[in-house]
C-alpha cells in the first residue's frame, strides 16, 4: 500500500482537528490558534491605544477633575502622595528600582499572557476575556473624568519618572500627550492586578498557597505609582472597581458564547 494513501475515516478526524484548531477561543480546555489569537490582541490593544491617546485633552476640565480628588482625599485622610513622593526622593537608591518596576511591567503582562496560554489553556478564554473588558471599559471612564496626576496638579510632587526615566523622558514631559490626563482608573495598577488574577486563576486549584504570590505585583506597583507622584490612592481603588467589573463582564461574555456553541 502506498503510504501516502489516505485510510478510509483518516480524512474526517484530520479535518476535525484543523476545525478545532482554528477556532478562536476556548472550549472544554483546549487552546486557540496562536495566530489569530495575537493578530486579535493586536488590533485590540491598537484600536485601544488610538482611542487612549483622543481622550483627556483638556488640561482645565482635568486639572479641576484632579484639585476635587486631591479635597475627596483630604477629607478622608487618604491623601499621601505628596509625603510618599518627598520619601522617594530622600532615598535615591530607590529610584531606579522604581522606575524599573514602572516602565517594564509590560514584560510581565505578556509574560503572563504567554504562560496561561501555553500551560493553563483551561483559563486563557477567561483571563483574556477580562483583559480585553478592561480595556473597554475604562476608555469610557478615561473621556468622561480625566484627571490630571499628581506630578502636574499637586505642588511639590518631583516627577521622577521624567527626571529619571530609562526610557528617555522627553516625551514623558509633554503636557499635551492626552495619556497624561487618564490617572483614573492607575491602568499601571490595573493591568497588574489584571496579572495576579490570571495568575491566580491559573494556580488556585493546583497550588493555592502559590497562588497568592502573584498578588505581590500589584501591590507593589501600588507603591511605585504613588511615590513616583503618577497616581492618587483613589485612582488605585478605581482599578480594583475596574477589575471587578471586568471579572463580571468577562464571566458574563464567556456564559453567552457557551450558550451560542451550544446552540450550533
Amino acid at each position: 500500500m502506498n503510504p501516502r494513501e489516505v485510510t478510509p475515516g483518516r480524512l474526517p478526524r484530520v479535518a476535525a482537528r484543523v476545525r478545532s484548531a482554528v477556532r478562536v477561543g476556548s472550549m472544554g480546555g483546549r487552546r486557540p490558534a496562536p495566530l489569530p489569537e495575537v493578530a486579535g490582541l493586536l488590533l485590540v490593544i491598537l484600536l485601544f491605544s488610538r482611542l487612549h491617546a483622543a481622550v483627556g485633552k483638556d488640561v482645565a476640565v482635568a486639572t479641576a477633575d484632579a484639585l476635587t480628588l486631591q479635597s475627596m482625599e483630604r477629607a478622608l485622610h487618604l491623601d499621601v502622595e505628596l509625603r510618599a513622593n518627598r520619601w522617594l526622593t530622600e532615598h535615591p537608591a530607590l529610584i531606579q528600582p522604581a522606575v524599573a518596576y514602572y516602565r517594564l511591567y509590560y514584560v510581565v503582562i505578556v509574560g503572563v499572557l504567554a504562560w496561561v496560554f501555553v500551560r493553563h489553556a483551561d483559563v486563557y478564554a477567561k483571563v483574556r476575556r477580562t483583559l480585553v473588558a478592561m480595556l473597554v471599559l475604562v476608555l469610557p471612564v478615561y473621556w468622561a473624568v480625566p484627571m490630571s496626576p499628581p506630578r502636574f496638579a499637586l505642588p511639590g510632587v518631583v516627577d521622577i519618572i521624567a527626571e529619571h526615566d530609562i526610557l528617555g523622558g522627553q516625551g514623558w514631559r509633554e503636557v499635551g500627550n492626552g495619556q497624561n490626563y487618564s490617572a483614573m482608573p492607575s491602568m499601571h495598577v490595573g493591568w497588574s492586578l489584571w496579572c495576579a488574577y490570571a495568575a491566580w486563576q491559573a494556580l488556585r486549584t493546583s497550588r493555592p498557597r502559590l497562588a497568592l504570590l502573584p498578588w505581590i505585583f500589584p501591590l507593589g506597583m501600588t507603591a511605585v505609582v504613588l511615590v513616583t507622584g503618577n497616581h492618587y490612592v483613589l485612582d488605585v481603588a478605581g482599578s480594583v472597581v475596574l477589575l471587578v467589573v471586568s471579572v463580571a463582564v468577562g464571566a458574563a461574555w464567556g456564559h453567552l458564547a457557551a450558550r451560542r456553541r451550544a446552540r450550533d
